[in-house]
């Protein structure tokens, strides 16, 4: 799997630059963090030392008051190290979530602008996982990994630097297990670089599964499958279970590693401790202070390897999330013609179209559409129709030839501004969990009430809409799974309506809509047509009968055009379709 093949490093200098361009709007939350990291690591110390110095001063010479004014120091050193860590945890926390917001919504805007081939390729639970878990992962660099790493490498520093002042010869002696300690810790980082790398694989996958399938459910359930695909699930979610145990059995082998080898150097420290106290070398008071900071070593360390562990699942979270931004695969928009109105004249030009390399879907298409005329495209599943209006919007870019409106390049238009004059409506209707007013005006400021009921008594679609609750508020679930295929088509056709498109697509608009809906809007369209180049792709050759121009597309090819009247005397293409249409419904 692709996934698989991002290694995901520990540190990556180039990773951790282009995530620090990040923090540039936060830069004094980041020092203000940095400075609390600095403050942390300065006073780590500090308790041992008052620890010893009140063993060796007060404890060991019986001074009742001295001990009492000690103890009072350690509590007001305590509360002012909360303080401090509590200020620390809530600008590193702040800092992450504003970083992650702010990636989050440059990746959100770099996916809608996508060109739709991107996501003919790409499953949408692995951009679903990329905008959501991947991101709440880095967000632990800035939170966990990053700065809290640089705050336990101080404090070692800061602790191993008193150690070595207070007697070098003791520090040396409780360090003698280091080696075997940093030999483990590179085997257990080695171990869980892949295994973090499969956990965040299979979370993809898992993702990915549930999306397509929760999506699909009703065909799951129409055929009967839900056996089968709850033993698919089963499989997938078994090997992201593995994943995540072995990872965990690295952690069960390592942590307990790490405590015999802190008990050896804690031993070490009694054995020599005690025959330096026994030979007045050093006071009870040092071996004391050392046994606590042997603790405050060690307790770092095991810390450092959860925050490389949180680093480096952020490293590969964070190369996952900039693959996609990396992905440069938007339709070029270089063009500046951005008129306000077009008349419709629409020319294609040697027009040759594939989706993938050289298996053309459309071959040396050639044909023009006045403004105003109505346009029909017909012929069998694949035959190219729906991919001529794709590319007339430019969702894909054709290989060879030109596309004209008004005589002008489609490329040379701003490519909003090309969008803006063509309205679709499509034969798989799309509704948000939203309002119905806000499903036809797709937020758009511009458009008022009163144009989106107007529209909706254009379509028909008014008496129904305000039978609903809440009327033209009325909250359409997910996918309009409220409302029934017919009813979503004509909210579609309002849609199209009220953003008063010059160029009207309808994408085999009326396959889905039952005779007597069919009937209701078959007027209101001849109506939305009116004064508009519209372009209309049908199955049904009785909605077409109307149209100026008729183009029969078999195998990417145009095999004939020209009126309804025109195709039936010649006894062609479309005159095979309408006999076997028409006789087959028996008329």
């Amino acid at each position: 799997m692709k996934d698989q093949k991002i290694a995901g490093k520990t540190y990556d200098s180039t990773l951790l630059k282009r995530m620090a361009l990040y923090m540039q709007p936060y830069r004094l939350v980041f020092w203000a963090a940095v400075v609390l990291t600095i403050l942390l690591a300065a006073v780590a110390p500090a308790l041992p030392l008052l620890i010893e110095y009140t063993l060796d001063k007060y404890i060991l010479k019986s001074d009742p008051t001295g001990l009492t004014w000690m103890l009072v120091a350690m509590i007001a050193l305590l509360f002012g190290q909360t303080i401090i860590r509590y200020y620390h945890t809530l600008t590193t926390n702040v800092l992450g979530q504003n970083v992650i917001r702010d990636i989050r919504i440059q990746v959100f805007n770099h996916i809608i602008n996508l060109r739709l081939k991107y996501f003919d390729n790409t499953a949408l639970g692995k951009l679903i996982t990329r905008t959501i878990s991947d991101l709440e992962t880095i967000s632990n660099i800035f939170s966990q990994g990053l700065i809290q790493i640089i705050g336990d490498l101080l404090q070692l520093v800061v602790i191993l630097g008193v150690m070595f002042y207070t007697d070098w010869k003791l520090t040396l002696i409780v360090l003698v297990p280091m080696p075997l300690m940093l030999w483990a810790t590179f085997i257990f980082k080695e171990a869980m670089k892949s295994a973090f790398v499969e956990v965040r694989t299979w979370v993809s996958n898992l993702n990915t599964f549930l999306q397509e399938h929760i999506s699909g459910m009703a065909i799951i359930q129409y055929f009967s499958r839900e056996a089968q695909e709850m033993k698919k699930f089963d499989h997938i979610n078994a090997k992201h279970r593995d994943a995540n145990i072995r990872a965990n059995w690295y952690f069960s082998i390592f942590f307990p590693v790490l405590e015999v080898i802190m008990a050896i150097s804690t031993g070490l420290l009694v054995w020599y401790g005690s025959k330096q106290i026994l030979a007045n070398s050093i006071s009870p008071g040092v071996v004391v202070a050392f046994l606590l900071y042997i603790n405050m070593i060690f307790r770092p360390i095991r810390e450092l390897i959860d925050k490389f562990n949180t680093l480096q699942m952020g490293m590969v979270s964070a190369e996952r999330i900039f693959e996609v931004l990396d992905t440069d695969a938007f339709t070029p928009n270089l063009g500046e013609h951005k008129p306000k109105t077009v008349a419709g004249k629409i020319d294609f030009q040697d027009v040759w179209f594939a989706y993938n390399d050289e298996k053309w879907v459309l071959k040396d298409v050639n044909f023009s559409v006045k403004p105003g005329e109505t346009l029909a495209l017909v012929g069998a599943t694949g035959a190219g129709k729906s991919s001529t209006i794709n590319i007339l919007s430019r969702f894909y870019e054709i290989q060879k030839g030109k596309i004209l409106l008004d005589g002008i390049d489609i490329r040379d238009y701003e490519l909003s501004a090309l969008r803006n004059h063509i309205g679709v409506v499509l034969q798989d209707v799309f509704l948000f969990a939203d309002s119905i007013t806000n499903n036809i005006t797709l937020h758009d400021p511009s458009i008022s009430k009163e144009q989106v009921v107007e529209a909706a008594k254009k379509v028909g679609a008014y008496d129904f809409i305000m039978q609903l609750p809440g009327d033209f508020d009325f909250h359409v679930q997910e996918r309009g799974a409220t409302l029934s295929s017919g009813q979503a088509q004509l909210i579609s056709f309002i849609r199209a309506l009220v953003h008063n498109p010059s160029i009207l697509i309808l994408d085999e608009a009326t396959s889905s809509i039952d005779t007597e809906t069919e009937l209701l809007i078959q007027h209101a369209i001849d109506n939305i047509m009116s004064d508009r180049t519209s372009i209309v792709i049908a199955h049904r050759l009785s909605t077409i009968q109307k149209a100026d121009k008729i183009i029969v597309f078999d195998k990417g090819e145009i095999k004939e055009m020209g009126t309804h009247s025109e195709l039936l005397a010649t006894d062609g293409y479309y005159k095979k379709l309408y006999d076997l249409q028409f006789n087959s419904s028996g008329i």
